[in-house]
């Protein structure tokens, strides 16, 4: 109990240290500047405005279905707890009425509210610090256009230390430093601008970078891929060719992704898809091409998977025909489990309908050493996102209440290994703890 006292003792007088230094920065107290709301903004900063919300997800997460808009949001659930999105409308009492562009800033740049208080990095301000000044003052003319709505945010409910001021002060002075993104010597306007919408707009890190225990990115701007919280979700390696492998994309193929939810390269599934649905999807061509610009220039780590330089799948006996030895291939479960659940649609040799279903053959949903967006979209399906050229896609049933884990678990190892595959099995225990992940 003694060594217990003395560490919180010693953190807590670290905190003193790091909110000085912080004071000092003009990140931790209120500078006590206040620039008023402009009484009118020209209708090009304010579209401006209107577009980067829905882009950086200001509007998906600051708004609850059947709510004002930016009137606050559902809770935020993270490993230490609950938070709230506020409300962001100019509502005096509930909102930002009180506030000026200068507090605005400060929020964004600082991660610190109008009262000196540090903000929860839920919010995303170790992107926002990021963007230029133009942005956030195109965001802030937007939101005074907005009606005031009186509706104040339930409190976080997080848990100690988490929930204390001086333990934010110390995550802040370890992992937090504000900035407007530099420029980068050499590199073209496109993907200079690919850059800041992919690490400060879109916040493409918050999803894509690994977390150390304390929920810092390790290395900021990585996107090196972490399992979501909660979930169970992969967001992939950006950076592996077994995973994302965006390298090798087109860039059409990766605009096709973002503002679509669909490519030649795959679909997106999970929270990739409700991105895409709330945000992605309203990126300018131009933007969208500068992305892929940023995103085709990442470094590709050199420790892929083997089945990653497999560009095109290997001929496989179909999972409905005999094999060469007269034996049935529908003696082997996965594939007699395949050819009764997923032929019809993937095709016996997995090669899919182009622009209906999806192939299965030589994709990297199936084969990715991390199994966990195979598992989860066989077990739950869904559909493809609706797109002004597939308005009413196909979509495949749940197959998680139909089969028993011992029989997804024949399901996907056969694909994994069918078709050229030379992917690793999955196991029952997989299964069995994914499926204990989507009942919590």
């Amino acid at each position: 109990m003694k060594r217990f006292a003395a560490i919180v003792s010693a953190l807590a007088l670290s905190a003193l240290g790091v909110a000085g230094a912080l004071a000092a920065r003009g990140g931790y107290l209120s500078s006590g500047e206040v620039d008023a709301r402009p009484s009118s903004a020209t209708p090009e900063l304010v579209a401006r405005g209107d577009y980067l919300a829905k882009v950086g997800g200001c509007v998906s997460c600051h708004t609850q279905a059947g709510q004002p808009l930016m009137s606050g949001g559902v809770g935020i659930t993270t490993p230490y707890g609950v938070v709230w999105p506020g409300n962001l409308t100019p509502d005096a009492t509930t909102g930002l009425g009180a506030w000026g562009l200068a507090d605005f800033r400060r929020a964004l740049r600082h991660g610190q509210s109008r009262d000196g208080r540090l903000l929860s990095p839920a919010f995303p301000y170790t992107a926002t610090t990021l963007l230029p000044d133009a942005d956030v003052q195109a965001l802030w003319a937007w939101l005074g256009t907005l009606p005031a709505t009186a509706r104040p945010a339930p409190a976080a409910t997080l848990s100690w230390p988490t929930n204390e001021r001086w333990a934010l002060a110390i995550w802040r002075g370890l992992y937090f430093t504000p900035g407007e993104l530099a420029p980068v010597p050499g590199q073209s306007a496109e993907w200079q601008r690919g850059a800041l919408l992919v690490r400060g707009v879109a916040h493409c890190s918050a999803c894509h970078d690994s977390r150390n225990a304390l929920g810092a990115a390790r290395e900021p701007g990585s996107l090196d891929g972490q399992l979501m919280p909660g979930g169970g979700w992969l967001a992939p390696s950006l950076l592996q060719a077994d995973q994302a492998g965006v390298q090798a994309w087109r860039t059409e193929d990766i605009v096709a992704l973002l503002r679509e939810g669909q490519s030649p390269q795959g679909r997106a599934n999970g929270p990739m898809a409700e991105v895409v649905h709330a945000n992605t999807r309203h990126l300018t061509l131009a933007d969208a091409q500068a992305m892929a610009t940023y995103l085709r220039a990442l470094p590709l780590q050199p420790d892929a998977a083997p089945q990653a330089a497999m560009k095109t799948p290997a001929p496989a006996t179909p999972a409905s025909s005999a094999s060469q030895d007269g034996s049935s291939a529908i003696a082997v479960p996965g594939a007699r489990l395949y050819a009764r659940h997923c032929a019809e649609c993937h095709g016996d040799q997995g090669q899919g309908v182009p622009g209906v279903y999806p192939p299965l053959a030589g994709n990297r949903l199936v084969t990715m050493s991390r199994h966990n967006n195979l598992v989860r979209s066989v077990m739950e399906g869904g559909f493809a996102l609706p797109t002004a050229a597939e308005p009413r896609p196909y979509g495949m049933p749940p197959f998680g209440p139909l089969l028993s884990d011992p029989e997804l678990a024949e399901l996907l190892s056969w694909m994994r290994t069918a078709w050229g595959h030379q992917a690793a099995p999955v196991s029952t225990v997989d299964i069995n703890r994914l499926r204990g992940d989507l009942q919590r």
